[in-house]
């Protein structure tokens, strides 16, 4: 079992910036990769971006590539996904998810946090 619990979300102005985090406990050696997605009212769960839990390899989504950084700090168990320059579009609610291997498909994905919303105003 693993559990995994997001932070960082709120409000936040247009041009603004986040840090949203995902703390990961119990069978913490099973996670082999790490993905943020976010789903906005109305619309599909989206692929944000993801990280090789070991390697460090990550990925991010050419709707958010130039402002979004994925990161991980494995003595803390934690993966963060770090926000710039945020748009109104990128309002969602931000999962993080683990599953055995790179993926962009929600399917793959084994376990999944709360979610944090995060909300960008004009």
């Amino acid at each position: 079992q693993v559990q995994l619990v997001e932070s960082g979300g709120g409000l936040v102005q247009a041009g603004g910036s986040l840090r949203l985090s995902c703390a990961a406990s119990g069978s913490t050696f099973s996670i082999f990769y790490m993905g943020w997605f976010r789903q906005a009212p109305g619309k599909e769960r989206e692929f944000v971006g993801g990280i090789s839990w070991s390697g460090g390899s990550t990925y991010v989504a050419d709707s958010v590539k130039g402002r979004f950084t994925i990161s991980r700090d494995n003595a803390k168990n934690t993966v963060y996904l770090q926000m710039n320059s945020l748009k109104p579009e990128d309002t969602a609610v931000y999962y993080c998810a683990t599953a055995p291997r790179a993926s962009r498909s929600p399917e793959m994905y084994d376990y999944w946090g709360q979610g944090t919303r995060v909300t960008v105003s004009s």
